[in-house]
């Protein structure tokens, strides 16, 4: 696996950009297109050997939202815990 990309599955296959991305801290963004011109993300973590999903949000932005990194970076400390 190369530095950016996430292992997912039990066959260890590795995904990274344009599909997932690390936003730092243990946090990955999963891109998706949506119908309609709209694009997804959803912000995961992983916990105990399973991937969490803490957040999704439909981006409307270039930039992911500060407040919509808090609100999954929050979450995932409250895993933690």
């Amino acid at each position: 696996m190369r530095s950016g990309e996430i292992c997912c599955g039990p066959s260890g296959v590795a995904v990274g950009m344009p599909l997932c991305r690390p936003m730092g801290k243990g946090l990955w963004e999963v891109r998706t297109d949506l119908p309609g011109n709209r694009t997804a993300r959803v912000l995961i973590c992983l916990y105990q050997d399973h991937l969490v999903a803490l957040h999704g949000f439909i981006k409307k932005t270039r930039a992911t939202r500060e407040a919509d990194l808090a609100l999954a970076r929050k979450r995932q400390k409250e895993l933690e815990q």
